[in-house]
């Protein structure tokens, strides 16, 4: 067994040559692309017609500019396991990892038993830096991934099905057994979320500030943790549901329903978005790619499929069955159920998982959570026994964006990612299924007027023109003799534009007559009697 990187270099290998260096570079760029650019022949206003060209350029030379950054700046390069002659990767074991790895990676596996307080979930920052994880029996605790101290630890004395963190590792949610409460990294209780109910899962959407959860009436809920305010809050109409995903390509939220059902919302709407069977029996467990575009769905029909989201269709069915699903930052999936956890890797990229690397825990612990760590080859485990972690090779991003998570932030640099991103907080309606869409220009073919709507928009303008009172002047300006052509002349001024209107089109008509007629072949014994156009 030997743990490789993509990029590893050859002996005899020939330099890239400045044309392939060009390539290289356009196929980087696509993926930092934001679709295809808007279509303007149809923009009459050639000022906004110009901007957003100027504005599609732009996008161009930042998506270029992140290319070169990716290929020249970014120092680390992913690897994966690779097995030698007959051996299988998911054959290997984490104690044959742990002989090979650094100290540093070594010591991120681990399991701590607290049998007392579970079972266990939990969740990770954006940066992968702490760790919050929430005893079933009302154990809250806050650790520090990056020299695994606790930073704090808590007892509710009440039942917690969910925890999640907010904007940042300041505060974060528990779903506790009647209602929701947000907590301050000291451990604070800071507010009680009453409308939310009895909540069974929690997610937070990071790019509108918005917690959002299902209770065991079937009720959706969000609530902006920034105002207070609670955008929306409907019934699902598909009964009681644990599962609950967001899709961090548009932000919209999935939930798993008993009837083998899908349902995809937004805040703005009270039906759902998309609604689609996905298994003949309960769905278990949902999880989405980075990109968006992949989702896997479990069923209690023993089957976990894989969908495509752009045309909504099943392109992988796997036999087996999974109480929770994961996905990596580099596209690996997680699956586990019971006490044994299953890795599927795309190898070829042509969207077909197969096993990549197993792992079985101890007999007894019952898998309720994974979660991977976010820059890091970490898949966290919760399970009724505590909580444990395990080295997964490949699955975490070998480089972090600082702007974006930066794992040794200050608290400087914190404050000030927090008044930023406040800043760019996104609005609620921003989220779509398609969001790409946002700053586009929609073009609409404008109805041309039938002949009796024509006529009843003339009779209203008349109308309306008959109704006005005419202002009382002196000097014989008023008399009824004077009154009358004005009234005649305000008439005819209403009417104008009507006329002028039914002129043009009746104009129109004819030209396109008088031009299909031209175009028509008399026959021979006709021609010398058609009208002949005049030579210069």
């Amino acid at each position: 067994m030997e743990i490789t990187h993509d990029k590893e270099a050859l002996p005899n290998r020939k330099p890239p040559t400045e044309q392939d260096i060009i390539d290289e570079l356009k196929l980087r760029s696509k993926k930092y692309l934001r679709g295809k650019g808007a279509n303007l022949k149809g923009l009459k206003d050639k000022k906004l017609r110009s901007q957003l060209v100027a504005r599609e350029k732009l996008y161009g030379e930042s998506a270029k500019a992140a290319a070169q950054a990716e290929k020249w700046i970014m120092p680390s390069d992913q690897g994966f396991l690779e097995a030698e002659g007959l051996e299988k990767t998911y054959r290997i074991k984490q104690e044959t990892i742990a002989r090979e790895v650094d100290i540093l990676s070594s010591r991120n596996q681990y399991d701590i038993t607290l049998p007392e307080l579970g079972p266990y979930t939990l969740d990770f920052t954006p940066s992968g830096r702490y760790m919050a994880v929430g005893g079933r029996k009302g154990h809250l605790a806050i650790v520090d991934m990056m020299n695994l101290s606790l930073i704090r630890e808590l007892q509710v004395r009440e039942t917690v099905r969910d925890v999640a963190f907010l904007h940042n590792e300041l505060f974060f949610a528990a779903a506790q057994k009647k209602y929701s409460y947000i907590y301050s990294r000291e451990g604070t209780e800071l507010h009680c979320l009453k409308d939310h109910g009895s909540v069974l899962r929690l997610q937070f959407l990071k790019n509108h500030f918005l917690l959002a959860s299902t209770n065991k009436f079937g009720m959706l809920l969000y609530q902006d943790v920034s105002t207070g305010d609670v955008v929306g809050k409907y019934r699902t109409g598909l009964g009681r549901t644990n599962v609950m995903q967001v899709n961090p390509y548009n932000s919209v939220v999935s939930l798993g329903h008993s009837a083998g059902t899908v349902t995809m919302w937004k805040p703005t709407s009270s039906s759902p978005l998309v609604k689609m069977l996905c298994h003949h029996g309960p769905v278990s467990a949902l999880a989405f790619h980075p990109n968006g575009h992949i989702m896997a769905t479990a069923g209690k029909d023993k089957k976990i499929k894989l969908w495509d989201l752009r045309k909504y269709e099943a392109f992988q069915t796997l036999p087996g069955h999974a109480n929770t699903l994961e996905f990596s930052q580099k596209g690996l999936l997680a699956c586990g159920n019971g006490s044994y956890i299953q890795v599927l890797r795309d190898v070829s990229g042509a969207q077909n998982y197969s096993s990549y690397m197993t792992h079985s825990m101890v007999k007894g612990y019952q898998i309720g959570k994974l979660a991977f760590r976010p820059y890091e080859d970490v898949l966290g485990i919760g399970h009724s026994m505590g909580w444990s972690s395990i080295l997964i090779p490949g699955a975490g991003e070998p480089n972090f964006d600082s702007w974006v998570a930066n794992p040794f932030e200050t608290p400087k640099q914190r404050k000030e990612k927090e008044v930023q991103s406040l800043r760019d907080k996104l609005p609620v309606e921003t989220i779509m299924l398609d969001p790409s869409k946002i700053g586009t220009v929609k073009f609409t073919k404008k109805e041309k007027p039938t002949v009796e709507k024509m006529d009843a928009d003339m009779e209203a303008a008349v109308e309306a023109v008959k109704g006005k009172k005419l202002k009382k002047k002196t000097k014989g300006r008023s008399k009824a003799g004077k009154i009358m052509p004005k009234k005649q002349d305000a008439i005819a001024t209403a009417k104008r534009p009507y006329l002028e209107q039914k002129i043009q089109e009746e104009k129109k008509a004819s030209s396109k007559k008088q031009k299909t007629n031209g175009g028509v072949e008399l026959p021979k014994s006709l021609q010398r009697f058609a009208h002949k156009k005049p030579s210069s």
